[in-house]
Protein backbone atom coordinates (compact mmCIF):
# COMPACT_ATOMS: atom_id res chain seq x y z
CA UNK A 1 0.00 0.00 0.00
CA UNK A 2 2.85 2.38 0.77
CA UNK A 3 4.24 1.62 -2.67
CA UNK A 4 1.12 3.06 -4.31
CA UNK A 5 1.09 6.07 -1.98
CA UNK A 6 4.70 7.01 -2.73
CA UNK A 7 4.15 6.27 -6.42
CA UNK A 8 1.37 8.87 -6.33
CA UNK A 9 3.65 11.33 -4.52
CA UNK A 10 6.34 10.79 -7.14
CA UNK A 11 4.34 10.82 -10.38
CA UNK A 12 1.50 13.18 -9.51
CA UNK A 13 2.85 15.54 -6.86
CA UNK A 14 6.48 15.23 -8.01
CA UNK A 15 7.80 15.16 -4.43
CA UNK A 16 11.57 14.74 -4.40
CA UNK A 17 12.92 11.45 -3.02
CA UNK A 18 9.67 9.47 -3.23
CA UNK A 19 10.81 7.77 -6.44
CA UNK A 20 13.10 5.53 -4.40
CA UNK A 21 10.09 3.28 -3.78
CA UNK A 22 10.29 2.22 -7.42
CA UNK A 23 13.42 0.21 -6.64
CA UNK A 24 12.92 -3.43 -5.65
CA UNK A 25 16.15 -3.45 -3.64
CA UNK A 26 15.01 -0.51 -1.48
CA UNK A 27 11.57 -1.98 -0.80
CA UNK A 28 13.09 -5.39 -0.10
CA UNK A 29 15.41 -3.86 2.49
CA UNK A 30 12.48 -2.11 4.20
CA UNK A 31 10.42 -5.32 4.12
CA UNK A 32 13.26 -7.29 5.72
CA UNK A 33 13.83 -4.73 8.49
CA UNK A 34 10.14 -4.37 9.32
CA UNK A 35 9.58 -8.14 9.27
CA UNK A 36 12.55 -8.71 11.57
CA UNK A 37 11.29 -6.07 14.00
CA UNK A 38 7.75 -7.43 13.98
CA UNK A 39 8.82 -11.02 14.58
CA UNK A 40 11.26 -10.18 17.38
CA UNK A 41 9.44 -7.38 19.18
CA UNK A 42 5.85 -8.53 18.80
CA UNK A 43 6.76 -12.22 18.71
CA UNK A 44 7.09 -12.14 22.49
CA UNK A 45 3.55 -10.83 22.82
CA UNK A 46 2.26 -13.61 20.58
CA UNK A 47 4.05 -16.18 22.74
CA UNK A 48 2.51 -14.73 25.90
CA UNK A 49 -0.92 -14.84 24.28
CA UNK A 50 -0.41 -18.50 23.32
CA UNK A 51 0.69 -19.29 26.87
CA UNK A 52 -2.38 -17.54 28.25
CA UNK A 53 -4.62 -19.56 25.95
CA UNK A 54 -2.75 -22.72 27.05
CA UNK A 55 -1.73 -23.49 23.48
CA UNK A 56 0.98 -25.89 24.58
CA UNK A 57 2.69 -28.66 22.65
CA UNK A 58 1.89 -32.19 23.65
CA UNK A 59 5.09 -34.21 23.40
CA UNK A 60 4.67 -37.89 22.65
CA UNK A 61 7.03 -40.26 24.40
CA UNK A 62 10.01 -40.70 22.09
CA UNK A 63 12.62 -41.82 24.55
CA UNK A 64 14.82 -38.85 23.65
CA UNK A 65 16.86 -36.96 26.18
CA UNK A 66 15.20 -33.72 27.27
CA UNK A 67 12.14 -34.32 25.08
CA UNK A 68 9.63 -34.47 27.92
CA UNK A 69 10.91 -31.13 29.24
CA UNK A 70 9.41 -29.47 26.15
CA UNK A 71 5.85 -30.48 27.01
CA UNK A 72 3.72 -27.39 27.40
CA UNK A 73 5.93 -25.15 25.24
CA UNK A 74 3.62 -22.86 23.21
CA UNK A 75 3.02 -23.97 19.64
CA UNK A 76 1.27 -22.34 16.65
CA UNK A 77 4.28 -20.01 16.53
CA UNK A 78 3.94 -20.12 12.77
CA UNK A 79 1.47 -17.27 13.26
CA UNK A 80 4.49 -15.06 14.01
CA UNK A 81 6.05 -16.00 10.68
CA UNK A 82 2.80 -15.47 8.76
CA UNK A 83 1.96 -12.04 10.18
CA UNK A 84 5.58 -10.81 10.08
CA UNK A 85 5.69 -11.77 6.41
CA UNK A 86 2.34 -10.49 5.21
CA UNK A 87 2.35 -7.07 6.88
CA UNK A 88 5.56 -5.84 5.16
CA UNK A 89 4.41 -7.39 1.88
CA UNK A 90 1.10 -5.55 2.03
CA UNK A 91 2.96 -2.31 2.74
CA UNK A 92 5.87 -2.47 0.30
CA UNK A 93 5.03 -4.87 -2.55
CA UNK A 94 3.09 -4.26 -5.76
CA UNK A 95 -0.14 -5.97 -4.82
CA UNK A 96 -1.35 -6.15 -8.42
CA UNK A 97 1.62 -8.37 -9.32
CA UNK A 98 0.35 -11.88 -10.04
CA UNK A 99 3.33 -13.53 -8.32
CA UNK A 100 2.74 -11.56 -5.12
CA UNK A 101 -0.94 -12.49 -5.21
CA UNK A 102 -0.04 -16.18 -5.56
CA UNK A 103 2.40 -16.02 -2.64
CA UNK A 104 -0.15 -14.29 -0.40
CA UNK A 105 -2.75 -16.93 -1.29
CA UNK A 106 -0.19 -19.68 -0.62
CA UNK A 107 0.67 -18.23 2.79
CA UNK A 108 -2.96 -17.93 3.88
CA UNK A 109 -3.99 -21.28 2.35
CA UNK A 110 -1.24 -23.39 3.88
CA UNK A 111 -1.34 -21.39 7.11
CA UNK A 112 -5.04 -22.21 7.48
CA UNK A 113 -4.46 -25.93 6.91
CA UNK A 114 -1.67 -25.94 9.49
CA UNK A 115 -3.72 -23.87 11.94
CA UNK A 116 -6.64 -26.31 11.74
CA UNK A 117 -4.25 -29.22 12.29
CA UNK A 118 -2.71 -27.57 15.37
CA UNK A 119 -6.13 -26.56 16.68
CA UNK A 120 -7.40 -30.14 16.55
CA UNK A 121 -4.27 -31.42 18.30
CA UNK A 122 -4.42 -28.87 21.11
CA UNK A 123 -8.05 -28.03 21.76
CA UNK A 124 -9.69 -31.27 20.60
CA UNK A 125 -6.97 -33.33 22.32
CA UNK A 126 -6.47 -35.41 19.19
CA UNK A 127 -2.74 -36.10 18.77
CA UNK A 128 -3.26 -37.10 15.14
CA UNK A 129 -4.55 -33.65 14.25
CA UNK A 130 -6.14 -33.06 10.87
CA UNK A 131 -6.50 -36.35 9.01
CA UNK A 132 -3.79 -36.87 6.42
CA UNK A 133 -6.28 -37.15 3.58
CA UNK A 134 -7.58 -33.65 4.28
CA UNK A 135 -4.04 -32.24 4.38
CA UNK A 136 -3.37 -33.81 1.00
CA UNK A 137 -6.64 -32.43 -0.40
CA UNK A 138 -5.58 -28.98 0.79
CA UNK A 139 -2.13 -29.29 -0.79
CA UNK A 140 -3.62 -30.60 -4.04
CA UNK A 141 -6.13 -27.72 -4.02
CA UNK A 142 -3.34 -25.18 -3.70
CA UNK A 143 -1.38 -26.97 -6.43
CA UNK A 144 -4.38 -26.72 -8.75
CA UNK A 145 -4.69 -22.99 -8.09
CA UNK A 146 -0.99 -22.24 -8.49
CA UNK A 147 -0.56 -24.48 -11.54
CA UNK A 148 -3.65 -23.08 -13.27
CA UNK A 149 -2.68 -19.46 -12.64
CA UNK A 150 0.92 -19.96 -13.79
CA UNK A 151 -0.27 -21.73 -16.92
CA UNK A 152 -3.32 -19.70 -17.95
CA UNK A 153 -2.79 -16.19 -16.54
CA UNK A 154 -1.58 -13.80 -19.30
CA UNK A 155 0.70 -11.95 -16.85
CA UNK A 156 2.90 -15.04 -16.45
CA UNK A 157 5.31 -15.05 -19.37
CA UNK A 158 8.96 -15.63 -20.24
CA UNK A 159 11.08 -13.69 -22.70
CA UNK A 160 12.24 -15.38 -25.87
CA UNK A 161 15.22 -13.90 -27.72
CA UNK A 162 14.87 -13.08 -31.40
CA UNK A 163 18.51 -12.47 -32.25
CA UNK A 164 18.14 -8.67 -32.42
CA UNK A 165 19.36 -6.25 -29.77
CA UNK A 166 17.82 -3.52 -27.68
CA UNK A 167 19.72 -0.71 -25.97
CA UNK A 168 18.87 0.17 -22.36
CA UNK A 169 20.16 3.50 -21.08
CA UNK A 170 21.70 3.59 -17.64
CA UNK A 171 23.33 6.43 -15.73
CA UNK A 172 26.85 5.71 -16.95
CA UNK A 173 26.48 3.79 -20.21
CA UNK A 174 24.18 2.05 -22.60
CA UNK A 175 23.64 -1.65 -21.98
CA UNK A 176 22.91 -3.87 -24.98
CA UNK A 177 20.73 -6.91 -24.39
CA UNK A 178 19.03 -9.28 -26.80
CA UNK A 179 15.64 -8.15 -28.05
CA UNK A 180 12.81 -10.57 -27.70
CA UNK A 181 9.14 -11.19 -27.16
CA UNK A 182 7.26 -12.16 -24.06
CA UNK A 183 5.20 -15.32 -24.44
CA UNK A 184 3.46 -18.05 -22.49
CA UNK A 185 5.72 -21.01 -21.84
CA UNK A 186 5.96 -24.13 -19.72
CA UNK A 187 9.74 -24.14 -20.00
CA UNK A 188 11.82 -24.68 -16.88
CA UNK A 189 15.52 -24.84 -16.02
CA UNK A 190 17.58 -28.03 -15.87
CA UNK A 191 20.63 -27.47 -13.66
CA UNK A 192 24.18 -28.39 -14.77
CA UNK A 193 23.31 -28.52 -18.49
CA UNK A 194 24.54 -26.01 -21.09
CA UNK A 195 21.27 -25.79 -23.01
CA UNK A 196 19.48 -25.93 -19.72
CA UNK A 197 15.84 -25.42 -20.62
CA UNK A 198 13.20 -28.10 -20.70
CA UNK A 199 9.61 -27.59 -21.81
CA UNK A 200 7.00 -29.76 -20.10
CA UNK A 201 5.03 -29.67 -23.33
CA UNK A 202 7.72 -31.81 -24.97
CA UNK A 203 6.49 -34.75 -22.89
CA UNK A 204 3.41 -34.78 -25.15
CA UNK A 205 5.28 -34.36 -28.44
CA UNK A 206 4.48 -37.95 -29.37
CA UNK A 207 0.76 -37.06 -29.64
CA UNK A 208 1.38 -35.07 -32.81
CA UNK A 209 0.76 -31.53 -34.01
CA UNK A 210 -0.83 -29.11 -31.56
CA UNK A 211 0.47 -30.93 -28.49
CA UNK A 212 1.55 -27.61 -26.90
CA UNK A 213 -2.01 -26.67 -25.98
CA UNK A 214 -2.27 -29.75 -23.76
CA UNK A 215 0.89 -28.97 -21.78
CA UNK A 216 -1.23 -28.16 -18.72
CA UNK A 217 -1.94 -31.89 -18.37
CA UNK A 218 1.72 -32.32 -17.45
CA UNK A 219 2.51 -28.96 -15.86
CA UNK A 220 -0.29 -28.79 -13.28
CA UNK A 221 0.27 -32.33 -11.87
CA UNK A 222 3.98 -31.51 -11.55
CA UNK A 223 3.11 -28.36 -9.58
CA UNK A 224 0.76 -30.35 -7.33
CA UNK A 225 3.44 -32.96 -6.64
CA UNK A 226 6.12 -30.39 -5.85
CA UNK A 227 3.94 -28.37 -3.46
CA UNK A 228 2.80 -31.52 -1.65
CA UNK A 229 6.31 -32.96 -1.38
CA UNK A 230 8.06 -29.78 -0.22
CA UNK A 231 5.39 -28.82 2.34
CA UNK A 232 5.49 -32.33 3.81
CA UNK A 233 9.29 -32.23 3.81
CA UNK A 234 9.30 -28.98 5.78
CA UNK A 235 6.75 -30.48 8.16
CA UNK A 236 8.95 -33.51 8.86
CA UNK A 237 12.04 -31.31 9.32
CA UNK A 238 10.32 -29.37 12.09
CA UNK A 239 11.34 -31.75 14.85
CA UNK A 240 14.00 -30.03 16.93
CA UNK A 241 14.59 -26.42 17.96
CA UNK A 242 15.63 -24.12 15.12
CA UNK A 243 16.06 -26.81 12.47
CA UNK A 244 13.20 -26.06 10.08
CA UNK A 245 13.35 -22.27 10.43
CA UNK A 246 17.13 -22.10 9.95
CA UNK A 247 17.40 -24.44 6.97
CA UNK A 248 14.39 -22.78 5.34
CA UNK A 249 15.91 -19.30 5.71
CA UNK A 250 19.07 -20.51 3.98
CA UNK A 251 17.14 -22.04 1.07
CA UNK A 252 14.95 -18.97 0.68
CA UNK A 253 17.99 -16.66 0.58
CA UNK A 254 19.29 -18.68 -2.37
CA UNK A 255 15.88 -18.38 -4.03
CA UNK A 256 16.06 -14.60 -3.50
CA UNK A 257 19.15 -14.49 -5.70
CA UNK A 258 17.46 -16.58 -8.40
CA UNK A 259 14.36 -14.41 -8.23
CA UNK A 260 16.23 -11.12 -8.47
CA UNK A 261 18.41 -12.09 -11.44
CA UNK A 262 15.56 -13.84 -13.27
CA UNK A 263 13.42 -10.73 -12.96
CA UNK A 264 16.16 -8.39 -14.18
CA UNK A 265 16.64 -8.31 -17.95
CA UNK A 266 20.28 -7.21 -17.75
CA UNK A 267 21.41 -9.78 -15.18
CA UNK A 268 19.46 -12.59 -16.82
CA UNK A 269 21.09 -11.79 -20.15
CA UNK A 270 24.57 -11.64 -18.61
CA UNK A 271 24.07 -14.99 -16.85
CA UNK A 272 22.32 -16.46 -19.89
CA UNK A 273 19.29 -17.56 -17.89
CA UNK A 274 15.58 -17.33 -18.51
CA UNK A 275 14.17 -13.81 -18.09
CA UNK A 276 10.78 -13.86 -16.33
CA UNK A 277 9.07 -10.45 -16.51
CA UNK A 278 7.61 -9.11 -13.25
CA UNK A 279 9.06 -11.98 -11.20
CA UNK A 280 11.63 -9.72 -9.54
CA UNK A 281 8.85 -8.33 -7.35
CA UNK A 282 8.90 -11.61 -5.43
CA UNK A 283 12.19 -10.43 -3.93
CA UNK A 284 10.17 -8.10 -1.68
CA UNK A 285 8.12 -11.05 -0.43
CA UNK A 286 11.23 -13.17 0.07
CA UNK A 287 12.95 -10.41 2.06
CA UNK A 288 9.96 -10.19 4.39
CA UNK A 289 9.81 -13.97 4.66
CA UNK A 290 13.50 -14.29 5.53
CA UNK A 291 13.16 -11.54 8.13
CA UNK A 292 10.23 -13.40 9.69
CA UNK A 293 12.16 -16.68 9.80
CA UNK A 294 15.23 -15.09 11.38
CA UNK A 295 13.08 -13.24 13.90
CA UNK A 296 11.27 -16.45 14.74
CA UNK A 297 14.63 -18.13 15.35
CA UNK A 298 15.17 -15.59 18.15
CA UNK A 299 12.58 -17.55 20.12
CA UNK A 300 12.83 -20.94 18.46
CA UNK A 301 16.57 -21.53 18.94
CA UNK A 302 17.50 -24.03 21.65
CA UNK A 303 15.92 -24.10 24.17
CA UNK A 304 12.82 -23.04 22.24
CA UNK A 305 10.32 -20.64 23.77
CA UNK A 306 7.83 -21.47 21.03
CA UNK A 307 7.31 -24.09 18.31
CA UNK A 308 6.08 -23.18 14.84
CA UNK A 309 3.69 -26.13 14.66
CA UNK A 310 2.09 -27.19 11.41
CA UNK A 311 0.86 -23.60 11.11
CA UNK A 312 4.43 -22.64 10.32
CA UNK A 313 6.00 -25.72 8.76
CA UNK A 314 3.32 -26.35 6.13
CA UNK A 315 3.32 -22.66 5.25
CA UNK A 316 7.11 -22.58 4.88
CA UNK A 317 7.13 -25.61 2.59
CA UNK A 318 4.31 -24.25 0.45
CA UNK A 319 6.00 -20.87 0.00
CA UNK A 320 9.36 -22.40 -0.94
CA UNK A 321 7.69 -24.68 -3.49
CA UNK A 322 5.71 -21.86 -5.13
CA UNK A 323 8.78 -19.59 -5.24
CA UNK A 324 10.86 -22.28 -6.95
CA UNK A 325 8.12 -23.08 -9.47
CA UNK A 326 7.41 -19.42 -10.26
CA UNK A 327 11.07 -18.68 -10.97
CA UNK A 328 11.42 -21.89 -13.02
CA UNK A 329 13.92 -23.51 -10.64
CA UNK A 330 11.75 -26.36 -9.34
CA UNK A 331 14.15 -29.00 -10.67
CA UNK A 332 16.75 -27.55 -8.29
CA UNK A 333 14.61 -28.34 -5.25
CA UNK A 334 16.24 -31.76 -4.56
CA UNK A 335 19.56 -29.92 -4.28
CA UNK A 336 18.46 -26.61 -2.77
CA UNK A 337 16.11 -28.27 -0.27
CA UNK A 338 18.28 -31.33 0.22
CA UNK A 339 17.61 -31.34 3.97
CA UNK A 340 13.87 -31.64 3.34
CA UNK A 341 14.49 -34.39 0.80
CA UNK A 342 16.70 -36.45 3.11
CA UNK A 343 14.27 -36.07 6.03
CA UNK A 344 11.40 -37.19 3.81
CA UNK A 345 13.39 -40.03 2.30
CA UNK A 346 14.53 -41.30 5.71
CA UNK A 347 10.90 -41.74 6.77
CA UNK A 348 9.96 -43.50 3.52
CA UNK A 349 12.95 -45.84 3.80
CA UNK A 350 12.31 -46.59 7.45
CA UNK A 351 8.62 -47.40 6.99
CA UNK A 352 9.15 -49.39 3.79
CA UNK A 353 12.01 -51.45 5.19
CA UNK A 354 10.13 -52.10 8.43
CA UNK A 355 7.08 -53.39 6.55
CA UNK A 356 9.21 -55.47 4.18
CA UNK A 357 11.22 -57.16 6.94
CA UNK A 358 8.13 -57.77 9.05
CA UNK A 359 6.47 -59.53 6.14
CA UNK A 360 9.56 -61.54 5.23
CA UNK A 361 11.13 -62.30 8.61
CA UNK A 362 8.17 -61.98 10.93
CA UNK A 363 9.65 -58.99 12.74
CA UNK A 364 10.13 -55.41 11.63
CA UNK A 365 13.69 -54.12 11.32
CA UNK A 366 14.92 -50.56 11.07
CA UNK A 367 17.57 -48.79 9.02
CA UNK A 368 17.76 -45.80 11.37
CA UNK A 369 17.46 -45.75 15.12
CA UNK A 370 14.54 -43.42 14.56
CA UNK A 371 13.12 -41.33 11.74
CA UNK A 372 13.08 -38.59 10.54
CA UNK A 373 16.85 -38.46 10.28
CA UNK A 374 17.44 -35.78 12.95
CA UNK A 375 15.90 -38.11 15.56
CA UNK A 376 18.39 -40.80 14.52
CA UNK A 377 21.24 -38.54 15.60
CA UNK A 378 19.41 -37.67 18.80
CA UNK A 379 19.19 -41.38 19.57
CA UNK A 380 22.94 -41.64 19.01
CA UNK A 381 23.45 -39.08 21.75
CA UNK A 382 24.14 -35.89 19.78
CA UNK A 383 22.89 -32.68 21.39
CA UNK A 384 20.13 -30.81 19.56
CA UNK A 385 22.29 -27.74 19.02
CA UNK A 386 25.05 -29.80 17.37
CA UNK A 387 22.57 -31.53 15.07
CA UNK A 388 20.93 -28.24 14.06
CA UNK A 389 24.26 -26.48 13.46
CA UNK A 390 25.54 -29.29 11.26
CA UNK A 391 22.30 -29.43 9.30
CA UNK A 392 22.60 -25.67 8.77
CA UNK A 393 26.14 -26.10 7.48
CA UNK A 394 24.96 -28.74 5.02
CA UNK A 395 22.08 -26.45 3.96
CA UNK A 396 24.54 -23.60 3.33
CA UNK A 397 26.72 -25.88 1.17
CA UNK A 398 23.69 -27.00 -0.83
CA UNK A 399 22.51 -23.40 -1.26
CA UNK A 400 25.94 -22.30 -2.54
CA UNK A 401 26.08 -25.21 -4.97
CA UNK A 402 22.58 -24.30 -6.18
CA UNK A 403 23.64 -20.71 -6.81
CA UNK A 404 26.74 -21.90 -8.66
CA UNK A 405 24.45 -23.63 -11.18
CA UNK A 406 23.79 -20.16 -12.62
CA UNK A 407 27.11 -20.48 -14.42
CA UNK A 408 28.13 -24.12 -13.90
CA UNK A 409 26.80 -25.96 -16.95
Amino acid sequence: MLYYLFDYFNKTLNISGTGVFQYITFRSALAFILSLLLSTIYGKRVIRFLQKQQVGETIRELGLQGQNEKAGTPTMGGLIIIFATLIPVLLFAKLHNIYIVLLIVTTLWMGTIGFVDDYIKIFKKDKQGLKGIFKVFGQVGLGLIVGSVLYFNPQVTVRTDTGKTDVFKQTTAAVIVPAGIEEKSTATTIPFFKNNEFDYAEVLAWTGEGYEKWAWLVFIPVVIFIITAVSNGANLTDGIDGLAAGTSAISVLALAIFTFVSGNIIFSNYLNIMYIPNSGEMTVFIAAFVGALIGFLWYNSYPASVFMGDTGSLTIGGIIAVLAIAVRKELLIPLLCGIFLVENFSVVLQVSYFKYTKKRFGEGRRIFLMSPLHHHYQKKGYHESKIVTRFWIVAIMLAILSIVTLKLR
